[in-house]
């Protein structure tokens, strides 16, 4: 079996996906396996993964899936139930990871004994390349704390053990974004995670098919993804108190915008939710 499984979910990404896919196999480390969950795209992704030598031939190392367009939790998920590798790394199809990004995760992971290791990334945005505000900064250790504001844990930077997935559940396919918020949430209410202060990928935004630039209103999803651990027994009382301030004052922003934006679908479960707090 192979020691890391590589999942890359991907939707209508033609023009991005062949970077992606040449930074896994351009990899220092070479025990792993790919596969690529083409999410029903339409723009030609089935028959340039079939004609590629990755996927095909005695020599393949790689293994395409195909799936109706369910969105890239169902995308990811179905990667992982598919994978046989010991650890699981993801890789947005529009990002870029360096050379050895596996390898120097997979070291530290020997030294630290956690079962999730993330990196930090070098943004480019336009193809301008831009430095992360203090607020995104990354850590390890437990950091629950600082991925309540945001999601501070790319998907395209984190490996994780395999075992992991099976103690706290996988992607939660009800969440169409921040489905990685909600699940790192999961993750770092239990677990310490390690980090690589070393930038290990290419992080490319800016275009207009990313998903957040899709859902605008995208706190709705960090909401609900917060309104579990209001009384967790897993958090200390700090992080529990830190929860509700961070869902009020998300809720207090969404309720404003829809009201400016009569967007009453959403509007009067929001209001319900902040009369709690």
């Amino acid at each position: 079996m192979p020691r890391v499984s590589v999942v890359i979910p991907t939707f209508n990404r033609l023009s991005t996906l062949p970077r992606a896919i040449a930074s896994v196999e351009a990899q220092s480390f070479r025990d792993w396996e790919l596969l690529v969950v083409d999410d029903g795209s339409t723009d030609g992704t089935g028959d340039w993964l079939h004609q590629h030598p990755l996927f095909s031939g005695e020599a393949a190392r790689g293994r395409v899936l195909v799936s109706p367009q369910l969105g890239v939790s169902r995308a990811r998920n179905l990667g992982i139930l598919h994978s046989h590798g010991e650890w699981l790394a993801f890789l947005d199809s529009d990002d870029e990871w360096l050379a050895d990004k596996l390898l120097c995760q997979l070291n530290l992971a020997g030294q630290l004994q956690v079962p999730l290791i993330h990196a930090n990334e070098i943004w480019i945005r336009n193809g301008v390349r831009v430095n992360e505000c203090k607020h995104h900064a990354k850590g390890g250790g437990r950091i629950f704390s600082q991925g309540v504001p945001r999601c501070v844990i790319s998907p395209s930077a984190a490996l994780l053990r395999r075992d992991l997935l099976s103690t706290v559940g996988l992607f939660n396919e009800a969440f169409p974004v921040c489905e990685d918020y909600e699940l790192w949430l999961r993750i770092t209410s239990e677990f310490d995670v390690g980090f690589v202060e070393t930038p290990l990928i290419r992080k490319f935004g800016g275009h207009a098919d990313q998903l957040s630039r899709r859902y605008h209103a995208m706190d709705y999803w960090r909401v609900k993804a917060l309104l579990p651990w209001v009384d967790s027994h897993r958090l200390t009382e700090g992080e529990r108190q830190l929860v509700k301030q961070t869902i009020k004052k998300k809720c207090e922003i969404l309720v404003k915008g829809y009201e400016r934006h009569d967007n009453r679908e959403n509007l009067a479960e929001i209001r319900e939710v902040l009369q709690l707090f």
